[in-house]
């Protein structure tokens, strides 16, 4: 029998095999699978769905992961996914595999940071299942959102001559996660060691307590516009981009001057000998708003807060690329994270 890796499809280009060909049965169903939520209609409103795992020893480690900031992670993360839509998220279900490794007591600083999230956000945790793990934890949540028809924004809908713009600052969660696998392995060697992080909270607090960009959504709905596309940064700006790219058959030229980079990450990318600019386009979990805009719009992009403009959507044949500070154009590549990367 016929054995192809996963690691040679990726994670979408799994999705892309194990979907295609297959149409949705129900009129209800607007959009299946595809986009950062499903898309169902359900009277005046849509529904936005969407669900996320996070898996010990791939997303994240007991190490250095306070169970707390876990539990806040884990419902921030869907939630970014309904905001992505331009939507609000209303619901969340949690289900939870648990190996004998944890106690109660754990679990209960698990749901503080879950519902501390849920408060914060607005949203209320309505149920989930629990079963046995032979190793390690898995989280998987749901988030439950809706919308009016016309405010959601989907990722094939840009347009030749949009702007594209950002939330925020690419980067920081990917240095936050070389910084704790350093002091990882400086406590391992020397377990007496403290750890060195205090002049990095910013990058440790983008890695472990991310938030998801609710604010610019609000500020869509002020200035009384939306975005013509819009997907939300979790395996990459680079990788990310090219979705909205591939979905609106388009190209891109992005500034690399216009990318944010925040100061912290930019000098620490420099001590680590990394170039900044390839972290914020590769880095992942910075759960910022990707999202173009109708040059019409200018005026009042420019004037929302923490939103930067990097770019311009173009015809597909021009390609997706990078204009850097030094006036060359070089292509963009993908080099987010896999999620079936070959085991050695």
């Amino acid at each position: 029998m016929k054995r192809t890796e996963l690691g040679t499809l990726g994670e979408f280009g799994l999705i892309d095999h194990l979907t295609k060909g297959k149409n949705t049965q129900n009129p209800s169903t607007i959009k299946g699978i595809g986009d950062d939520a499903a898309v169902i209609k359900t009277g005046d409103k849509m529904t936005l769905i969407s669900t996320d795992l996070l898996v010990e020893g791939i997303h994240f480690d007991m190490m250095y992961t306070p169970l707390k900031h876990l539990g806040y992670k884990a419902i921030v993360v869907n939630l970014s996914d309904i905001y992505a839509m331009n939507g609000t998220p209303k619901q969340v279900t949690v289900s939870l595999a648990i190996s004998n490794r944890f106690s109660v007591e754990a679990l209960e600083e698990l749901y503080e940071g879950m519902y501390t999230a849920c408060k914060v956000y607005g949203v209320d945790l309505v149920g989930g299942d629990t079963t046995s793990s032979l190793t390690g934890l898995v989280i998987s949540v749901t988030a439950i959102g809706e919308a009016g028809e016309d405010q959601i924004v989907y990722r094939n809908t840009a347009k030749e001559g949009d702007l594209i713009c950002a939330s925020g600052d690419m980067g920081g969660a990917y240095l936050g996660l070389q910084i704790l696998e350093r002091e990882k392995q400086v406590y391992m060697a020397n377990p007496d060691m403290q750890p060195q992080i205090e002049d990095k909270n910013h990058l440790v607090h983008r890695l472990l307590k991310p938030e998801a960009r609710k604010d610019i959504i609000e500020q869509f709905a002020k200035a009384g516009f939306k975005p013509t596309a819009m997907i939300d940064v979790s395996d990459g700006l680079a990788s990310d981009l090219m979705h909205i790219c591939h979905q609106s058959n388009l190209g891109a030229f992005v500034e690399e001057a216009n990318v944010p980079i925040h100061e912290q990450t930019y000098m620490t990318a420099i001590d680590f000998r990394i170039d900044p600019i390839t972290c914020a386009l590769s880095g992942g979990e910075d759960y910022e708003l990707l999202f173009t805009v109708d040059p019409k719009n200018l005026d009042q992009v420019k004037y929302m807060n923490d939103v930067y403009i990097m770019g311009e959507m173009v015809a597909k044949e021009d390609g997706i690329q990078l204009h850097t500070k030094q006036g060359k154009r070089h292509d963009i590549i993908a080099q987010g994270w896999n999620h079936f990367k070959k085991e050695e």
